[in-house]
């Protein structure tokens, strides 16, 4: 009876077209205004270390990055002392030195970006660290994931095109506020300076400061969007990226890139593949030959579940940015499906879309086979890029809804994946609906390589 009411519940908000959902869910009328740059003050204390934040500093989650920002460049400034929580009075306390580095852009000057790697942490440990000197010494935690295995459970938060909005809050402390989540993938467009005349990089600051509460106790991990690109040549700033890259830094060099831009982590379950959507990936290009080789280096025995983040998505049926990903899917999706990945996450539409397991690798410039199909080896595509960040909401859907797609709907909202094992994976999005995070999609997956049976439509109203 009570899954029976639950179905009649979410089919009550939602038409069925081609298969699949569209929500009739209309959010609250709440405009994405932006969150002031007086909202987010440095902390107090004389040259108190800011905007500190945590990525993975290795391939296999023995390694942290710590970052943060100071505004002079003191002694000891750029040092974190770190040792293990609970350990009683046997306390061994190390320190690691960052490196230092400072940008200017137009009329802007950065304060001193620091970034230390600590590795051969403990897994599954609880650390403890600090950053900052004297009287100015700020105290923050993380938590190592589990040893890579096959059978680990893991859960890993996902938010895309976040920006800094009172919607954008909404969605990170929704995200928070759930205990569940261990690492963010986060599939680019963070702080959309580029929003504001001459890309305002004090935005950048007060983003940094807006997602530490978050940020400095679990890592991100993070995909580059066209909002990090910061390529404004009328101004003089003729280097892509370049405020994101001294900003976030990330382990790229132990997966065998050689750029920041795509890289890739094996992390508890998972291996995660971050690509750039804005870098070149044509054939011989240095991402196409990198990501021709990472897929060969995948141990699906050791790490079940391959993900893989973009910026721009392949399969997308919101009039907003419509077929912009269709190139780079072109070019790699047969090598998607040929390696059984599980799930592609992409941001740039600022909705909510889930898709069918599809595939479109069949057609060739004569034979006119250009329609998704159903594919048991494909992935599922997320866009998830509905953080609530300025330009606001996508509500604008193609019509009819394609077969390809399984449910879309144009909130704000985050989601979850957690990984039971390494067969099932329980994914659930939350919409930000009257202050509460409402579990509106959600789906038992299955994986591609040990568990390759279809998931059923039905499962998404009873898990």
């Amino acid at each position: 009876m009570k899954i029976f009411m639950l179905s009649i519940l979410l089919l009550s908000i939602a038409t069925l077209i081609n298969g699949g959902i569209t929500s009739k869910y209309v959010r609250q009328a709440q405009p994405a205004n932006e969150m002031s740059l007086e909202t987010f003050p440095s902390p107090a204390g004389h040259n108190a270390p800011e905007q500190v934040h945590l990525t993975q500093g290795d391939h296999n989650g023995r390694g942290m990055i710590i970052s943060w920002v100071t505004p002079l460049n003191l002694d000891g400034s750029n040092v974190v002392t770190y040792w293990i929580a609970s350990n009683g009075s046997d306390i061994k306390r190390r320190k690691k030195k960052a490196s230092t580095s400072s940008y200017k852009f137009y009329d802007y000057s950065s304060g001193f970006l620091h970034h230390a790697t600590i590795k051969n942490l403990e897994y599954d440990t609880k650390y403890m660290y600090e950053v900052g000197t004297d009287k100015s010494v700020r105290q923050f935690s993380f938590t190592t994931p589990p040893k890579v295995g096959p059978d680990v459970p893991y859960t890993f938060g996902i938010i895309g095109d976040l920006g800094q909005t009172y919607a954008s809050n909404e969605t990170l402390y929704h995200y928070m506020s759930n205990p569940k989540g261990q690492t963010i993938l986060f599939p680019g467009d963070l702080a959309y300076q580029d929003n504001h005349p001459n890309h305002d990089q004090r935005k950048w600051d007060t983003w940094g400061r807006f997602m530490e509460p978050c940020a400095a106790y679990q890592p991100i991990i993070y995909a580059a969007g066209n909002h990090e690109i910061d390529f404004v040549p009328n101004i003089g700033e003729r280097h892509a990226f370049r405020p994101y890259i001294h900003r976030y830094h990330n382990a790229f060099k132990t997966s065998g890139s050689i750029s920041p831009l795509w890289y890739s982590v094996r992390r508890g379950p998972a291996h995660i593949i971050v690509l750039s959507s804005y870098s070149g990936y044509g054939k011989y290009t240095p991402q196409y030959v990198w990501l021709e080789q990472e897929l060969k280096n995948v141990n699906r025995e050791e790490t079940p579940w391959l993900i893989v983040m973009v910026h721009s998505p392949w399969y997308n049926s919101v009039n907003y940015h419509y077929m912009e990903g269709e190139s780079m899917r072109v070019m790699f999706e047969s090598w998607f499906v040929n390696s059984k990945v599980d799930l592609v996450l992409a941001g740039h539409v600022h909705a909510y879309e889930r898709s069918e397991r599809v595939s479109n690798i069949k057609y060739n410039i004569t034979n006119g086979l250009s329609t998704p199909v159903k594919d048991p080896n494909a992935p599922i595509y997320i866009t998830i890029g509905d953080g609530g960040n300025i330009e606001g909401i996508a509500n604008s859907f193609t019509d009819p809804q394609p077969s390809y797609s399984a449910y879309r709907e144009s909130s704000f909202g985050h989601a979850l994946l957690e990984i039971k094992n390494k067969t099932h994976a329980q994914y659930t999005w939350h919409r930000n609906q009257d202050n509460e995070p409402v579990a509106a999609d959600s789906l038992m997956m299955h994986n591609r390589y040990f568990f390759p049976k279809e998931e059923i439509a039905s499962d998404c109203l009873v898990c």
